[in-house]
């Protein structure tokens, strides 16, 4: 780029989920915080696609997560597995030329400008811009933040100029499929920069209006509210030591006026909510946070010190980092919801189990992760 002009910077994701907007939105903040007269954009490519590709592949993803769990993890599996020709990986042509022809304002978008820069926190847009720099239409710097604990043969899309990783286990998983280990950064999952500010549990159980007398459980339903939530929260409910529990429901209105309908339980506390910035505090406050593990998720839980109760991860992605979580004492698991009970309340009688659990997920958190990655990423733009 030009000396003396602002690096221009794209950071694309997709809405597949909830994780990786997030990680975008995280990715835009550190950038702005530590280059604020970068000129820097934040899209999710599927808004850059035509209706039918949006629906497919983005709500397509939920209803299967939902709907067909097992399926889901089963092709992600297989899509895991190498594809070899000559030797070397062969990426999959058709999905690609199909990808091309249903964003074209996606492609549109890479040319209208120079970009000094893209970072990619899905696959999707890494894939379509490495197709594009090997047949030589583009030319742009690319990196992909990956969002999970473990990797994905999907994540490896070339050329790509750097990758940045949740763990080193991780990092190992790319270095089999070819990429260079001084390509990998192993900087965490980048979550929002309000993390980075040690907020005390009594302060935020204070600030929440919770009166601090007993355990708080947080339950998650996601930022689309979806899964068994009513079945968790019903088993939530008979857990036998008296508990402050708050449901969160995201933009699922319909599942929160439901849940507020709830009958009381004499010796529990309810607290139903939507959609709410103040995700930090709320897990600050948390003794227990029972959640699917999503990426983003588990590392804001980290970040904040609390225990994470894994309920209903889908098969792939959460079942890796539920893997990850759980084989560094970070987690518990919930396996049928009918057991949630005695989970929740063997865990909250054993204090020494509780506060080592709190201890590992502070070991393991990476709340600057969002930083590490842009600082990485303007030396890229400017390298010395």
């Amino acid at each position: 780029m030009a000396k003396g002009r602002p690096a221009k910077i794209l950071i694309l994701s997709a809405s597949v989920g909830g994780g990786h907007l997030r990680a975008a939105e995280a990715m835009e903040l550190a950038l702005r915080q530590t280059a604020p007269d970068a000129a820097i954009r934040n899209i999710d490519v599927l808004t850059l696609a035509n209706k039918a590709f949006r629906r497919i592949y983005g709500k397509g993803y939920l209803d299967v997560a939902s709907r067909a769990p097992h399926f889901l993890g089963y092709v992600y599996d297989l899509l895991d597995r190498p594809r070899e020709k000559d030797g070397e990986f062969e990426p999959d042509r058709l999905r690609v030329a199909l990808e091309k022809l249903n964003m074209q304002p996606f492609l549109r978008l890479l040319k209208s400008e120079r970009w000094d820069m893209v970072v990619n926190t899905h696959f999707l847009p890494a894939e379509i811009i490495g197709s594009l720099r090997s047949s030589g239409r583009i030319s742009v710097l690319q990196v992909t933040v990956t969002t999970d604990f473990m990797t994905h043969r999907l994540w490896v899309q070339e050329p790509c100029d750097h990758y940045f990783v949740a763990t080193t286990e991780s990092a190992v998983y790319l270095r089999s499929w070819g990429v260079r280990p001084e390509r990998i950064s192993v900087t965490g999952i980048p979550i929002h920069p309000v993390f980075c500010r040690r907020k005390g549990r009594s302060e935020c159980i204070k600030t929440r209006g919770f009166s601090g007398d007993r355990p708080i459980v947080l339950l998650l339903s996601g930022g689309f509210g979806v899964g068994p939530i009513e079945q968790i929260l019903q088993a939530a409910l008979t857990v036998e030591i008296p508990l402050e529990v708050v449901v969160v429901c995201g933009r699922n209105e319909e599942l929160r006026q439901k849940l507020a309908l709830q009958p009381p339980v004499q010796r529990h506390r309810l607290a139903v909510i939507g959609y709410t910035t103040d995700i930090d505090e709320l897990m600050a406050a948390a003794d227990v946070v029972i959640s699917k593990p999503g990426g983003l998720t588990s590392a804001e839980v980290l970040a904040r010190g609390s225990v994470l109760a894994i309920a209903n991860p889908i098969p792939g992605q959460e079942s890796r980092n539920s893997d990850y979580l759980l084989e560094n004492g970070a987690a518990i698991k919930i396996g049928p919801v009918a057991t949630l009970p005695y989970k929740i309340d063997a865990l909250l009688n054993d204090s020494r189990r509780l506060a080592r659990l709190k201890t590992n997920a502070r070991r393991l958190s990476r709340p600057r992760a969002a930083f590490a990655v842009a600082d990485k990423v303007l030396s890229l733009i400017h390298p010395e």
